[in-house]
Parts: C-alpha cells; structure tokens; sequence
C-alpha cells in the first residue's frame, strides 16, 4: 500500500468511526437528518461523491488529486447535486407506487410504508425504473458537463462563478462512451438494481446509500473515461 493510499483510508475512518464508537454523535446525525433533509444530502454527498471521483482518479492515474482536478469546487457542485437527487428521490418515491399499484399490483402504496414484501419489492422496483429512466440520464449529463467545466477551467473555486458554455461542452462530450457504456450498461445492470435497494430500505438511510452508492459513481466513471481513451 502506497503513502497515499494509507492517508485516504485514514480520511475514510476518521469521516465514519466517530459516529460507530460516539453514539451520542450517531444520534445527534439522526436528529439533524430528519430535521434538515437537504442541507444533510448536500454534505453526505458533497464528501462522499467527492470521494468517489477521488478514488476513480486514482485508479485512472494513480493519484488521488492532479492538478486541475479541483476538489474543492467538485464538492460543492457534487453537494448541489446532491440535493437534487434527495428532492427526485421524494418525488419518485411518492409517485411511482402509485403507477405500480394503477398498472394492477395492489396494495404496493400501502406496502412502501411496511416491512420487507412483494409488492414492496415491486414497489421499489418501479421507482427506481422510473426515476433511472427518466432523471438519471439528465443527471448523468449534467454531471459530466459540470466536471469538464471545471477541469476546463483549472479547477479553480472561480470555476463555479465562470459562465458555463453548456452547449459548447454538451457537443464535446464522448457521446458514444455516454451511451453505450453510461446509459445502456450502468443504467440497467448496476443502477436500477442497487436503487432498488435503496427504496427497500428506511426512509431516513435512501439518501446515505445513495450517496455511498456515487462511491461507485466514480469508479464506473473512471472506467468510462479510460473506455473513451481506446
């Protein structure tokens, strides 16, 4: 294990093992998350999607941050991000079992509020479908878009005030990589089924998991970027 390898992994611990060993910090995260929603999906993901790109960086260049990467603006807009999937998760979340429960499955409404079943499954299924067909690949563009703005732009704090010339950077995009291998492979293979998941799960952890989950946004992408190169 390189030098750096051992400081990122002591960032992770000191960012997760205080809220295992303090309880008393677990509580008060839990107290906050329920009261403040957005402003916590603007932190978890801020850090934690932030930490997926770092880890994606290193497994395209061996290092954690390159100059121009900017990590500090990449957070920030990784934040922002954040509370848009947190506010797309309500929105999907309350309308699709309602769709589900429309096209013939009963009681997937009711089932959404009650433990593990059926129609629970289907239910959270039918969100993810919807939302990873319809939000994610907006999502995922804009993601990209902003990334390269601010690689583009030194990876400079001012990257977040300079003009962004969306339609210059939507033409330049590696749209063949965007689609075959970001919209056809990681939407149906990996995305529908973890978010899935994360719908079967307690309303007050969707969020955190899906921020860990942008965890292995940056490795996909990492992968997508070294596809684009060949």
């Amino acid at each position: 294990m390189k030098k750096n390898d051992l400081f990122f992994l002591l960032f992770i611990l000191v960012i997760f093992l205080p809220f295992i060993f303090i309880p008393e910090l677990y509580a008060g995260y839990k107290r906050f998350n329920a009261d403040h929603a957005f402003i916590m999906a603007f932190l978890k993901f801020g850090v934690l999607a932030t930490v997926g790109e770092m880890l994606g960086l290193r497994i395209k260049t061996g290092q954690y941050s390159t100059v121009g990467f900017g990590i500090l603006p990449r957070g920030i807009i990784w934040g922002l991000l954040g509370v848009w999937i947190a506010i797309a998760m309500k929105v999907f979340a309350a309308g699709s079992p309602a769709i589900v429960q429309y096209l013939g499955v009963d009681g997937v409404v009711d089932a959404m509020k009650g433990g593990f079943s059926v129609q629970k499954l289907l239910g959270a299924f039918g969100i993810s479908l919807l939302m990873n067909t319809s939000f994610a690949p907006v999502f995922m563009t804009i993601h990209k878009v902003t990334d390269t703005h601010i690689v583009n732009n030194g990876g400079k704090l001012s990257s977040l005030v300079t003009p962004l010339p969306f339609g210059k950077l939507l033409a330049s995009l590696n749209w063949d990589v965007q689609w075959n291998f970001v919209f056809k492979k990681t939407i149906p293979f990996f995305w529908i089924p973890a978010h899935t998941v994360t719908f079967l799960l307690p309303a007050d952890i969707q969020v955190l998991f899906a921020a860990l989950l942008s965890i292995v946004l940056g490795v996909l992408l990492a992968v997508a970027a070294v596809m684009g190169k060949r």
